[in-house]
C-alpha cells in the first residue's frame, strides 16, 4: 500500500471514528430514505393539506449527516413550454406554491435523535443558510414513521407524516 493510500485509509478510519462516536453507540434514528404519506398546514384554526389530497415527497438522511427534501403537489399542472425557465407567470407561481427543494446537514444528539439542520441550498432561497433547532423543528421517530412539526415565521403549524422507505 502506498504511503498516500495509507494516509487516505488512517484519515477515513478517524473520520469514521469522530462519526461514530456522536451516537456513543446509539443509532441515528432518522438516516434513510422517507416517503411523505400525509401534510397539513393550520393557520388560525383552519386545517388544510400542504400539498394536496395525495402529496408526493421524499426525504433522505445520510449516514455522512446530510440531508435531502423534495415535496410537490402532484396537481400542480405542467407547463406549456417544454423548457423550463420559459414557464409563465402564473405556472412559475403555481410550481413554487405546490413545491419545495433543499438540502443541507443535520445534527443528531448522542441517543441518535434529530437536533437540527443548517440548509444549504433551497428552491425558496430565503431558507438559504438558515440554522433550525429543535426549538424551531421537530422529527420524531417511532419504528418505520417519522413525524415532522414546525411553524412557519407567520405562525402557520405544518405537520408531515414520513414512512421509512430504507
Amino acid at each position: 500500500m502506498s504511503l498516500k493510500n495509507k494516509v487516505l485509509a488512517i484519515v477515513a478510519v478517524i473520520a469514521f471514528s469522530a462519526c461514530s462516536s456522536v451516537f456513543a453507540g446509539k443509532e441515528n434514528s432518522v438516516v434513510g430514505t422517507w416517503r411523505m404519506v400525509s401534510a397539513t398546514v393550520e393557520s388560525q384554526g383552519i386545517k388544510s393539506n400542504a400539498y394536496g389530497p395525495d402529496p408526493r415527497g421524499w426525504l433522505v438522511f445520510t449516514p455522512e449527516l446530510t440531508f435531502v427534501e423534495v415535496l410537490t403537489d402532484p396537481r400542480v399542472p405542467a407547463f406549456r413550454s417544454n423548457v423550463r425557465g420559459e414557464g409563465t407567470d402564473e405556472e412559475n407561481r403555481a410550481a413554487m406554491a405546490g413545491s419545495i427543494g433543499f438540502f443541507g446537514r443535520y445534527t443528531v444528539d448522542r441517543n441518535g435523535e434529530f437536533t437540527g439542520n443548517t440548509v444549504e441550498g433551497s428552491m425558496f432561497p430565503n431558507w438559504v443558510g438558515a440554522v433550525r433547532t429543535r426549538d424551531d423543528l421537530q422529527l420524531k421517530v417511532d419504528g418505520n414513521r417519522m413525524v415532522e412539526d414546525f411553524r412557519r415565521p407567520d405562525g402557520t403549524k405544518v405537520h408531515i407524516v414520513f414512512e421509512r422507505v430504507r
